[in-house]
């Protein structure tokens, strides 16, 4: 336990290095001088504290300040509560480091080339804990929630407060990462796997993944695979077409332009309801590369697409029908009547609107199509005692292993949405569902009684039911406005159509006195009839429609789902309270221990910072609400926009993109279609290179951007680009050469000295540079992207930003560009032309793409102000430098620069092990697990090999006991190569170790032991785990057998009694 004087300036944060002036208070504002009580202990510390650590000059001390007012300067400042090493940490940290530094500045010189460091300073204010509260109260008065009609896609819910507060809001669920370690992760992938379940019982295909996007970028995916699924002379046809229907979600449509234009498929938009489209379709012959339909449709219509299906079946393409959960509960579900893909989004299932997101898209296919569908798959295996167990399947569908040959760049999820749909769909069972999708039909029911009362024309169905969406013909422009107005002053939102239509859907939350009101803001009878007549009146209409909901039997939904007791038993919130916790207890996430996943950057998610996003005037704004009832958060998102500028040297940044891969293909976009504009038509400049080291998703993305991609080599020694390489390349592909996308960090974990020369040569041979963000955490305050030489950037929000990972995602990732490129950003879903370029065609369903947690993103930065970030820039290099000097004895290191420094991550090389002891580093990560830790990212960039990041959030403890786990692990190895235990059945091969295999152990009964290790060596290697000790719930897992023996639902009962 560090000691009092050592704490102590956590505890008064009084230190100016750890406390700037908040913006709202006089610029006078000091840091209070020591408190009376205090002073004694306070003396002792008071050298290191009040040294100035946050500014360029480390040596600058705080001017000393005799205001009255300095004693109610605030005590609840963020930085020092974010970064985990303190003053004497520190100290200790670059007295250890090999070799050791004279102080933090001295040390980031030797860590970074001299020449990149930034010469623009970043100025703006820390906001104390506090203060930052009472601003957001200001921004939600410039917010009015209306009740919505507006639908589109998104719908008010209601979230059920019990996983509201223990799901979304609790960090053992939203800081565990992706479960790429399955042993201690087998709650999140268990509730995965009962989304899976839920979706392919609603949509009755046989295969779902485990969440994409949004329902926009889901049907991008179902348009890319319905290619992928063609032969390969037909997938290069000239002129493949995917017909969609002109009644899809408009931000559906704008979506797929922008994937169509990389793929060179043309996108044909076809009234599907008509015979004229069968003709259409026909003429398309071996073109046609599948057909996209909506069910129910964006205007609540549902049509019978059995004879659409047969007909592009016979052509040889693929349906894919964009389709809505809750109407699946009534309706005859896609699977029954010829669907290929089904997908949606799975927002009404108990997650906030959120001002466009984050939601959890669905994404099912038939069985032949399972390994090509992308994104993540749970699947069910055995591990080593021969225990279901749960794993992320088919991993060789991913874009990180096809790279430039995938068709998807997916990286992520929607985990931790997908986890709360579930678990809503968990809470209310089957039969709670059928009763919420029956009062939506009945509210619906209701609206258009209430039009036609009034005398409007309302659109009726074509096939005798419409599921949450009436649209009415308001009789011209003028006349529609008026209705809109009137909407306002009742508070509610319609939906405008057109330019004299207008669409209201109805959800679960629309209750009675919003019928009311509705009939109020419609009305157009002289005399107006007073509040209780109308009162008087929607009861009647209520009373009349009442009953059968009369859906056509060819429409019926007659087959069973969710028939798995995991569906029918946790109704009660004491039974689905325990079983949330249930799982909980199963992942390891930040709430236990470190997460120190190099390229990941795993750091503290603060409570302030989340609290954010469960504000209702936030979670429950729809994303299309008009512009002046949305000021306050628009206001808070153009903060966001300037502080990641000035972070950048940027010039125009779009929030749109909802994952980093998505920022990497949205700007390679704006790349291609800045050279389509400005350059001669004779270059195609469509070659972009791309460095051998590089993650999956550059290759991945330029591919979808239509780019095709030339590798750099790196330098096998340094890890540096080959500079002579990258010359060469650019001389040969001058008149075709597009961009170069570049990692800096690179993806070794170094700072590349050349960065610069590197971003020269590719600009004097016509190309433009895409600096990939993953690796921002080290840059912020001391370089940027911009004064580099890059002209896009993307920013991971859900790395450096303290966006949480979420089991899997939410993620997000903004792209920042120069001047020049700012009119190619993504454009608004909803306001796009038929002629909007491939580049502002948008890239999410939402103008701001995930908008309400890119709000803990402006919390981060402004609790940390200008000064915190550099420090935790600077802290952030010291960790992982620290953890190095301490392993370097132990661990062979890759990849140091001339001083022997990293970046902010660096790569243990397991290789030599293999040869020595037979270990692998598999071997090391598993037995972290023992441990209580989650091994870092595994064998990348490097095959075999082991990459840190530790963060700035992770104190000088926790960093010591990893790396005494680490040394601790060496020692074990180290006994094989003595010869001291055999190389298999040793305590790294058998790792890691559940309480059930201790206790059975090895024999009958009686839990006989004949191993080479005792248990206690296998539970307890360091003995501060019998105080604090995480435990795996399976142990090692067969991916083999996984991968042969697919299983991608809830498994069936087993029984238990041993009987």
């Amino acid at each position: 336990m560090a000691s009092f004087a050592r704490a102590l300036p956590r505890r008064i944060g009084q230190s100016a290095a750890l406390i700037r002036a908040s913006s709202s208070l006089s610029s006078r504002l000091r840091p209070l001088a020591p408190l009376a009580c205090n002073r004694c202990v306070y003396k002792a510390v008071t050298a290191v504290t009040q040294r100035r650590l946050f500014s360029t000059d480390e040596a600058a001390e705080e001017p000393k300040s005799n205001d009255p007012l300095d004693a109610l300067y605030p005590l609840d400042t963020f930085p020092r509560r974010h970064i985990g090493p303190d003053e004497a940490d520190t100290v200790e940290m670059l007295k250890a480091l090999s070799p050791p530094a004279e102080n933090l500045n001295d040390f980031i010189g030797q860590v970074i080339p001299p020449d990149i460091f930034s010469q623009k300073r970043i100025q703006f204010p820390a906001k104390a804990e506090s203060y930052l509260k009472n601003l957001l109260k200001g921004h939600q008065n410039d917010i009015v929630i209306k009740k919505s009609f507006i639908g589109q896609g998104y719908y008010g819910t209601h979230t059920p407060t019990v996983i509201l507060r223990n799901v979304l809001e609790n960090p053992a669920w939203y800081t565990s990462y992706t479960p790429y370690q399955p042993e201690i992760s087998q709650g999140r992938l268990e509730s995965l796997l009962n989304f899976q379940t839920m979706v392919t019982d609603l949509t009755s295909l046989p295969i779902a993944n485990a969440s994409l996007l949004d329902e926009g970028t889901a049907a991008a995916e179902a348009m890319t695979l319905s290619m992928n699924a063609l032969s390969t002379s037909n997938a290069e046809r000239q002129r493949k077409t995917f017909v969609v229907s002109k009644s899809l979600h408009p931000q559906t449509i704008s979506v797929l332009r922008g994937r169509a234009d990389g793929f060179g498929i043309q996108l044909l938009e076809v009234d599907l309801s008509t015979d004229a489209s069968r003709a259409k379709l026909e003429e398309l012959g071996e073109d046609l590369l599948g057909v996209m339909v909506q069910y129910p449709d964006t205007y609540g219509q549902v049509d019978n697409f059995e004879p659409l299906a047969d007909l592009v079946h016979k052509q040889g393409g693929l349906l894919s029908v964009a389709t809505d959960l809750l109407a699946l509960t009534m309706l005859k579900p896609p699977g029954e009547w010829g669907a290929d893909i089904a997908f949606g989004s799975a927002q009404r299932f108990g997650v906030p609107m959120g001002y466009g997101g984050p939601h959890a898209a669905f994404f099912a296919v038939k069985e032949k199509y399972k390994r090509k569908m992308p994104g993540r798959l749970v699947g069910l295996s055995k591990d080593r005692l021969g225990d279901k167990a749960y794993r992320l399947a088919l991993q060789t569908r991913e874009q990180h292993i096809r790279r430039e040959k995938a068709t998807s760049n997916v990286c992520t999820s929607q985990a931790l949405l997908a986890n709360m749909s579930a678990f809503y769909a968990i809470y209310h069972g089957p039969e709670g569902l059928k009763a919420i999708a029956e009062q939506v039909i009945l509210g619906t029911k209701i609206v258009k009684a209430i039009a036609e009362v009034n005398g409007f024309v309302v659109e009726e169905s074509r096939n005798g039911i419409l599921f949450d969406t009436v649209t009415i013909d308001a009789g011209d422009e003028k006349r529609r406005e008026t209705l809109l107005g009137r909407a306002y002053r009742y508070g509610l939102e319609f939906r405008a159509i057109g330019s004299q239509r207008i669409g209201i859907s109805v959800d679960e939350t629309t209750g009675f006195g919003d019928f009311v009101n509705l009939f109020q803001a419609i009305q157009d009878t002289s005399p107006r009839y007073s509040f209780n007549a109308l009162k008087e009146i929607v009861k009647g209409l209520l009373k009349s429609h009442a009953g059968s909901l009369d859906i056509p039997e060819a429409f019926r939904r007659t087959s069973s789902f969710l028939t798995h007791p995991v569906f029918n038993t946790h109704h009660s919130e004491t039974e689905l309270l325990r079983y949330i916790y249930h799982l909980q207890s199963k992942d390891l996430s930040l709430v236990h221990s470190m997460i120190p996943l190099g390229s990941c950057t795993m750091k503290l998610n603060g409570t302030t910072e989340m609290s954010l996003i469960t504000v209702p005037k936030f979670s429950q704004l729809h994303p299309y609400t008009a512009h002046q009832f949305a000021i306050g958060i628009k206001t808070i998102l153009q903060s966001l926009v300037f502080q990641l500028r000035m972070l950048t040297g940027m010039d125009a940044v779009s929030l749109q993109p909802n994952s980093g891969a998505q920022g990497e293909f949205a700007g390679l976009r704006v790349i291609r279609e800045f050279h389509k504009q400005n350059g001669d038509e004779s270059k195609k400049r469509d070659i972009c290179l791309i460095p051998v080291s590089a993650h999956g998703t550059n290759p991945a993305s330029a591919a979808m951007a239509g780019m095709r991609v030339v590798p750099i080599k790196c330098d096998t020694v340094t890890g540096n680009l080959d500079l002579e390489d990258l010359e060469a390349k650019c001389k040969k592909h001058q008149d075709e050469l597009g961009a170069i996308m570049v990692t800096y960090p690179s993806t070794f974990g170094v700072f590349e000295p050349e960065i610069k020369k590197v971003c020269q040569i590719v600009h004097d041979h016509g190309g433009l540079v895409y600096m990939d963000g993953a690796n921002m955490n080290a840059q912020i305050g001391l370089c940027s992207p911009g004064e580099i030489g890059a002209d896009v950037c993307h920013l991971n929000l859900h790395k450096t930003f303290c966006i949480p990972h979420g089991g899997g995602g939410p993620g997000v990732g903004p792209i920042c560009v120069k001047r020049h490129l700012r009119r190619f950003l993504p454009g608004n879903p909803i306001s796009q032309e038929t002629k909007a370029t491939a580049a502002t065609n948008a890239v999410s369903s939402a103008e701001f793409g995930s908008a309400s947690i890119s709000l803990i993103s402006w919390a981060y930065n402004s609790l940390m102000g200008s000064e915190g970030l550099i420090r935790a820039t600077k802290i952030t290099l010291l960790n992982a430098n620290y953890m190095l000097s301490r392993l370097k004895d132990h661990y062979e290191i890759l990849y140091v620069n001339e001083h022997g420094r990293c970046a902010h991550e660096f790569i243990l090389d397991a290789r030599p092990f293999h040869k020595t002891a037979g270990i692998e580093a598999i071997d090391i990560a598993k037995r972290l697990q023992d441990y209580g830790f989650h091994a870092p990212t595994m064998s990348w960039p490097v095959a075999n090999t082991l990459m840190i990041e530790p963060t700035e959030s992770e104190s000088k403890e926790e960093l010591d006991r990893y790396i005494d786990a680490l040394i601790s692990i060496r020692g074990e190895i180290r006994e094989i190569e003595e010869g001291k235990v055999p190389r298999e059945g040793n305590v790294l091969k058998m790792s890691p170790h559940t309480m059930q295999d201790l206790v059975a152990g090895d024999g009958d009964a009686g839990g006989k032991w004949e191993r080479v290790y005792s248990r206690e060596k296998a539970a307890y290697p360091l003995p501060w785990l019998k105080e604090k000790k995480f435990w795996p719930t399976v142990t090692r897992i067969d991916d083999v057998y996984g991968d042969l023996n697919l299983f991608c639902t809830c498994p069936p009962v087993e029984d238990t009694t041993g009987s």
